[in-house]
């Protein structure tokens, strides 16, 4: 297995995590998440599935993104094909008004940026899903979220969060010991969270088959920075392994889109884990809106009130300080990417193919 603490790449820019602690501090509480637009990022606009002739419509930062196919071929507009150029286009997409376009884990993907500096290796790299797609339906879906996309990260990169907000599906929180990693590069950040003898999954008592009363745990969130979205995979002995792809594309500013992919291929099919599994992301989105749906408006504006945090917020406090860091560099119209996303992470997240 990886060694996390020797994982991260040497990095050619200034660390802003290894800022003395008093300046760690101040940005992590000057976290304005609204204000952060980050350009130059493929975003996974919509299920392969969902893109045919017909042109449907999609929108990163109200940039508006209409999507069809030619001759099989998945094409990204900022106009509708009907309609034609309608007045000035942007400097988001090419003379003709079209955007980059790469399909692949079975995602229409958009870039957001100067199209001269679309490249598919800044597409992420998501292991458990099939680079040409072809998951069924069922492992497939979409929910949404009435807050920044940023905010629901944070909070997903808190994987001690699930044991209290989602203990109906994923457990609680009794274990006899936990230990929680935490890494980063200029593009990612990581969460590894190790739990010994912790409570069944409820869903994997009910539907997965699983007759013992504790599991022995190993979940990990990677993020990555400027697609807004996640991988989450985790592994449960006993039980089955989960693989989530977790997107959170920013349709506005407030309002975020979650196409999301669960993998559940490596279920036997006559387990309804493996049917049941991907379906639970409703539930957990409506539990996981409840709560940051009512945080969103209180992060608009930047206030002298200091958030408060545990030990277990390093992942969510380091998450702010990279994005900050990014925004900050982009503004100073710096687009280079530091470190490759597409690099198979594999090994990073302990991903047993």
């Amino acid at each position: 297995m990886l060694d996390i603490n020797d994982s991260a790449p040497t990095l050619d820019y200034e660390d802003p995590i290894s800022s003395d602690p008093r300046t760690f501090a101040a940005k992590v509480n000057s976290w304005v998440p609204h204000d952060i637009v980050l350009k130059d990022a493929w975003f996974p606009l919509a299920h392969s599935f969902a893109v045919e002739a017909k042109p449907v419509r999609r929108a990163v930062y109200s940039q508006p993104y209409f999507l069809w196919r030619e001759n099989g071929l998945a094409v990204a507009s900022e106009f509708h094909p009907a309609e034609g150029l309608q007045g000035a286009k942007t400097a988001f997409s090419d003379a003709a008004g079209r955007y980059p376009v790469i399909e692949k884990y079975g995602y229409v993907w958009g870039w957001f940026g100067n199209p001269a500096n679309a490249a598919p290796e800044h597409v992420p790299s998501i292991p458990y899903l099939p680079e040409d797609g072809g998951l069924p339906l069922h492992m497939l879906g979409t929910v949404r979220f009435d807050c920044c996309a940023p905010l629901s990260l944070e909070n997903l990169i808190d994987l001690t969060h699930a044991d209290f907000l989602h203990a109906d599906v994923v457990g609680d929180e009794k274990m006899d010991k936990e230990t929680v990693e935490v890494f980063h590069d200029s593009e990612t950040i990581t969460m590894v969270r190790t739990c010994v003898n912790k409570s069944v999954a409820p869903v994997m008592k009910l539907f997965g088959g699983v007759k013992a009363d504790v599991q022995q745990v190993r979940q990990v969130i990677r993020i990555y920075l400027r697609s807004h979205a996640a991988i989450a995979y985790g592994r449960f002995s006993p039980g089955d392994n989960v693989q989530l792809f977790h997107p959170c594309v920013p349709e506005t500013r407030d309002r975020t889109r979650l196409d999301y992919a669960m993998n559940t291929s490596n279920v036997k099919k006559s387990n309804p884990f493996r049917y049941v599994m991907p379906k639970a992301s409703y539930k957990v989105s409506r539990q996981d809106s409840s709560m940051t749906s009512p945080q969103s408006p209180r992060y608009m504006h930047s206030e002298p009130r200091k958030d408060l945090h545990s030990p277990l917020d390093e992942a969510g406090q380091k998450y702010r300080v990279l994005m900050l860091a990014l925004a900050e560099r982009q503004a100073r119209g710096d687009f280079a990417y530091r470190d490759n996303v597409s690099t198979d992470c594999s090994e990073i997240i302990g991903y047993q193919k």
